[in-house]
């Protein structure tokens, strides 16, 4: 595809209200999303091009904050318990209506089965299960927040 066509498509999305458009012709293949991200993937057989490797930080320097999508560590008190992980990707909620009290609050007793949660994902609500009995030592996600796959949910003592 050459660099005419390119630009073409882009303003194609700059003006428009579109937020992604994807064009494959035979084996090229490209995906213009509002924002700046372009993607251009090569025709089969060719290797992509190589990365370019970000310098290492001076030995003084502080290391750099997490990307925004990045899940957050856990905390030390995670050596300390079990964990229990998201089993999919979607919006944690502490309760089953807003207008419901919490499943389980930090130092409550939980059993194993004991519904501890909801995730909502593409409109159902999925109910998260304590998969260990023992006493909820932090609940490591926020009301409302989005959560991904295998991201520390509970820590479970």
């Amino acid at each position: 595809m050459d660099l005419r066509k390119l630009k073409k498509l882009i303003d194609l999305v700059q003006d428009s209200g579109i937020a992604e458009l994807e064009i494959t012709e035979g084996e090229e293949r490209v995906r213009i999303a509002r924002g700046g991200i372009v993607d251009v993937t090569p025709p089969a057989g060719i290797p992509p091009a190589p990365a370019a490797l970000a310098p290492a930080a001076p030995a003084g320097a502080a290391p750099a904050s997490a990307p925004a999508g990045a899940v957050a560590p856990l905390p030390p008190a995670a050596a300390e318990g079990h964990v229990v992980k998201s089993p999919m990707v979607g919006t944690f909620y502490r309760a089953p209506s807003p207008d419901a009290a919490p499943f389980v609050d930090v130092g409550g007793a939980v059993k194993e089965g004991q519904t501890i949660c909801v995730i909502e994902a593409m409109k159902l609500m999925n109910e998260i299960e304590a998969d260990a009995a023992g006493t909820i030592k932090a609940i490591l996600v926020e009301n409302g927040q989005p959560v991904e796959y295998g991201q520390a949910l509970f820590i479970i003592g």
